[in-house]
């Protein structure tokens, strides 16, 4: 389990194999092409990974094209609560996202 943080150093997601989840332990995306950057279940730019624990937006992405649908993943389980990560500067070009704000997306 990967936890993820915005630049403020709270925790706003965590990664399970290719899969993205908030921190309620929704699904919100997964990671399609083996890299640090994520999509929406329907196939939408969610955000990146950063300095291996960050996750942003970037507002300049491009696209990739259609990722397709991974299936679904199943209950990953009470992630635990892996504190606070300490106040990190951001990409010039990242969005930061608040636990809120992932916890609207569905699956």
């Amino acid at each position: 389990m990967q936890y993820l943080y915005n630049s403020g150093g709270d925790w706003i997601a965590f990664k399970i194999g290719p899969y993205l989840y908030n921190i309620d332990a929704n699904w919100i995306g997964w990671f399609p092409w083996n890299d640090e950057h994520a999509v929406q279940v329907n196939g939408k730019y969610l955000g990146s990974i950063h300095q291996n624990n960050r996750f942003y937006k970037l507002s300049n992405f491009p696209y990739r094209g259609y990722p397709g649908y991974p299936g679904y993943p199943g209950y990953p389980g009470y992630p635990g609560y892996p504190g606070y990560a300490g106040y990190s500067s951001k990409p010039w070009n990242a969005i930061d996202y608040t636990p809120e704000q992932l916890q609207k997306i569905k699956s």
